[in-house]
């Protein structure tokens, strides 16, 4: 839920106070702080999950050229935090290990219960750049997400990749965003339109779509490509109908609930084996540079 002073923050841009109400409201409907209407995935086939952060089915269907089917799923968050609550809450995940970019399983695991065999963490992978943000380059998930499959190949893995999320990498999206923390204002401050965010996003997603065909060739088993949520590119909330950008919580439109379950051709299988972990993971956490990370990617603690 959100505090009086975060929605005092956003008086200035007033379909940021629509946002959030927009999600207070969805959040008391559902009873949940998540949705509990998507899909569980840990009830699902696989023994490597590919995590694109922010990824859309109906784009990722039109520009994926991997092998294999797309299946559409309904997630459990419109955001990153949502989603790990709705997956890993009273969730001993002993035969997993979590390779991410993303920082939210580190700062709820804790609260919400949630174990994994080993968490290999990213996220203060990248230096500040000319995009304005911190943000895990695709290839650097790439690599440490081969090195995870060799050191552990009887877990089944997650690979949280950070893009399409912004910020945006690629030149188009340098030299015309002015990233800032919320994409409304992103947008706002940049001298964009609809379509220009549109075109950054999608240019996002081929890049990472590139970095994944590289790695499931390096992966053994049944390998399955999904997103934690979606994203907003301009399309109205409900049940206020503000015009949106980004991924703002407990905002359940199709936009941001619809992600898709790209399962390829299946290797031999894993024969996955659940240990419980070596080392507690709150004794390897720097929870200062983790709730850095989480600004630098646009929420608000």
């Amino acid at each position: 839920m959100y505090s009086i002073e975060q929605l005092w923050s956003g008086v200035k841009h007033p379909e940021l106070i629509f946002s959030k109400v927009n999600g207070m409201l969805n959040q008391w409907r559902v009873g949940e702080r998540y949705y509990p209407g998507g899909v569980d995935v840990f009830d699902e086939d696989w023994d490597n999950l590919i995590i694109l952060d922010a990824c859309r089915y109906d784009f990722f269907v039109r520009q994926v050229s991997l092998p294999g089917t797309t299946e559409r799923r309904t997630s459990r968050g419109a955001t990153s935090r949502e989603f790990i609550r709705g997956n890993f809450t009273n969730r001993d995940a002993h035969d997993t290990v979590y390779v991410s970019a993303n920082p939210w399983f580190l700062r709820l695991h804790e609260r919400i219960g949630g174990e994994v065999h080993d968490y290999v963490n990213l996220h203060t992978d990248e230096k500040r750049d000319a995009v304005g943000g911190l943000t895990t380059r695709p290839e650097t998930v790439t690599e440490h997400a081969v090195e995870a499959h060799d050191t552990y190949p009887n877990k089944r893995l997650i690979i949280h990749y950070l893009q399409p999320h912004q910020p945006y990498l690629t030149d188009f999206g340098r030299e015309n965003f002015d990233f800032h923390r919320d994409a409304v204002l992103s947008v706002k401050r940049s001298d964009v339109d609809r379509g220009d965010v549109i075109r950054a996003y999608r240019e996002n997603l081929d890049l990472v779509l590139g970095e994944v065909g590289s790695l499931v060739d390096s992966l053994t088993g049944k390998t399955v490509i999904t997103a934690d949520h979606g994203e907003l590119l301009g399309e109205r909330e409900r049940p206020i109908p503000v015009r949106g950008f980004g991924h703002p919580g407990g905002v359940y439109v199709d936009e941001l609930l619809e992600v898709p379950w790209h399962v390829l051709e299946t290797s031999p299988r894993k024969e996955i084996v659940a240990e419980k972990p070596a080392a507690a993971l709150d004794e390897q956490i720097d929870h200062e540079a983790v709730e850095q990370q989480l600004e630098d990617l646009g929420y608000r603690m």
